[in-house]
């Protein structure tokens, strides 16, 4: 069974990764049969929403679980948020960043509370980023080291930046630490 990084109490442990992400072929689409298969299934948001009322129970009984494209929008899923058990955001390659806005408005816009988790090409200097972002579970590509991608956690100690993890930015957070210290 392959394993993913969790967030459990904010923080990060290497758990057994009990989900199957399933993929359409190249220009193809996913066979009923593989979703049916898997015990717990991740399909494409396509997938959902041509098939959303055979797999509502599925998702209801938090076996099924969608994962977004950076080319989804994920307003898309806005009134099945409720009844999805997690929701995954792909990263097809390393330098595509749109993953990380789609995370930021699931989790602000759209409320969502649930495991928001990174798949694709997820490697260690992304890890912290992605948490700031509103990530709590992470698939690290195959060929790396899930042990050295959770030393990636906390290698940033200063964050300019407000986030989903701290809203304001330090120039803030400084003012607030010398306007309570006067």
């Amino acid at each position: 069974m392959s394993k993913i990084i969790k967030l459990q109490d904010g923080t990060p442990q290497i758990v057994a990764d009990e989900w199957t992400v399933l993929r359409a072929p190249e220009g193809g689409e996913l066979a009923q049969g593989e979703v049916d298969a898997a015990a717990r299934a991740i399909v494409p948001l396509a997938y959902w929403q041509a098939n959303r009322e055979a797999l509502a129970s599925r998702a209801g009984a938090g076996t099924l679980a969608v994962w977004l494209a950076p080319d989804d929008e994920p307003s898309a899923l806005a009134d099945d948020l409720a009844s999805l058990p997690l929701v995954a955001v792909d990263f097809p390659v390393f330098r595509d960043g749109r993953g990380y806005s789609t995370a930021f408005l699931l989790r602000q816009r759209l409320g969502f509370t649930r495991e928001l988790r990174a798949i694709g090409d997820v490697l260690r200097d992304q890890l912290d980023f992605m948490r700031r972002c509103g990530f709590d579970a992470f698939a690290v590509r195959a060929d790396k080291s899930i042990d050295d991608a959770l030393n990636g956690f906390g290698e940033i100690s200063v964050r300019y930046q407000g986030a989903i993890d701290e809203p304001r930015p330090l120039f803030r957070r400084e003012r607030a630490s010398t306007v309570s210290a006067a």
